[in-house]
C-alpha cells in the first residue's frame, strides 16, 4: 500500500506555532512518527508539506496511479480551498483529512471543510496519532 500524506500550510512551523495548541514537536518528528507508523503496518509513504495551494492541488493530481489513497491534512486551506476538493474528487482516491487540533472547539469557522467533502472521514484532535489512525483506516478502505 503506497500512502501520499499531505500537508498544508504551517505545519513546517510545527513546534514553534502556537505550541499550546499544536505542541512542541516539530514537523521533522511528524515525519519520523508517520514514517515509523506506517513501516509497522507495511505501508510505504511519502510526507510533503506545502504552504501553497497550488503545489498542493499538483500533488493530489500527480498521485493519481501512484497511490493507494491520501491522507491530508489542509490546514488553513482546509476553509478556504474548492480547489483542493475538486483535486481530491477528480482523482477519486480514498482520502482522509486530518487535523492535529480539535478544529470543532476552535473558532467557527474552522468547522468548515472543503476538503472534507470528498475524504471518507476526518479525524481531528488526536494530534500525530490521526495521522496512524488514518493510514490504519486507510488500510481497512483499501484491503477491502
Amino acid at each position: 500500500m503506497k500512502i501520499l500524506v499531505v500537508n498544508g500550510p504551517n505545519i513546517n512551523m510545527l513546534g514553534v506555532r502556537e505550541p499550546e495548541i499544536y505542541g512542541r514537536e516539530t514537523y521533522a518528528d511528524l515525519v519520523a512518527a508517520i514514517q515509523q507508523h506506517a513501516q509497522k503496518i507495511g505501508a510505504e509513504v511519502v510526507c510533503v508539506q506545502s504552504n501553497h495551494e497550488g503545489e498542493i492541488v499538483a500533488w493530489i493530481q500527480q498521485a493519481l496511479g501512484v497511490y493507494d489513497g491520501i491522507v491530508i491534512n489542509p490546514a488553513a486551506y482546509t476553509h478556504t480551498s474548492v480547489a483542493i476538493l475538486d483535486a481530491l474528487k477528480a482523482v477519486n482516491l480514498p482520502a482522509i483529512e486530518v487535523h492535529i487540533s480539535d478544529v470543532n472547539t476552535r473558532e467557527a469557522f474552522r468547522r468548515i471543510s472543503y476538503p472534507a467533502m470528498a475524504c471518507r472521514k476526518v479525524i481531528a484532535g488526536k494530534g500525530f496519532w490521526g495521522y496512524c489512525e488514518a493510514m490504519e483506516d486507510l488500510q481497512l478502505i483499501i484491503d477491502h
